[in-house]
């Protein structure tokens, strides 16, 4: 593990329950990322998602995928406290095996291309060797307070 937590925290602006990355194993600045996310049986929306057969909605991998991509951009943004990256698009989203508690989600994550306010990011999400899900990602840094 790079970074735990608490240091995700010092640059994403989510927090409990939405903060869907627990470690960066891997960085490569402004090129690629890759993230865990521990899949457990207390995350909130298992109790509706779906009672008596828990799987992790295909909106919160790729949520994931976004926070991953979010971390390393942000990282290189000096007055990021005062932004937020908004999802303009997701292309070609594609969920491959379902996500259940006990899943270990590690989440890989391509700079494709990054002009300070646009990025569009290659994310895929893995549970051990198998593809789980996949998407491409373009979001927008805007101001937190206009």
């Amino acid at each position: 593990m790079i970074l735990d937590t608490i240091e995700i925290q010092k640059i994403l602006p989510h927090r409990y329950p939405f903060l869907m990355i627990d470690a960066i194993t891997e960085m490569e600045r402004l090129k690629r990322i890759v993230g865990v996310k521990n899949v457990t049986i207390n995350e909130g929306f298992f109790a509706g998602h779906f009672p008596g057969k828990p799987v992790m909605p295909g909106v919160l991998i790729v949520e994931s995928m976004a926070q991953a991509g979010g971390f390393l951009l942000l990282q290189e943004v000096k007055d990021r406290e005062s932004k937020l990256l908004y999802f303009v698009a997701i292309d070609d989203a594609r969920f491959r095996r379902p996500v259940i508690p006990g899943d270990q989600l590690r989440v890989e994550v391509d700079v494709l291309s990054w002009r300070y306010t646009f990025c569009k990011l290659a994310g895929k999400a893995f549970v051990g060797s198998e593809l789980a899900a996949e998407a491409t990602l373009m979001c927008k840094m805007v101001d937190r307070d206009p």
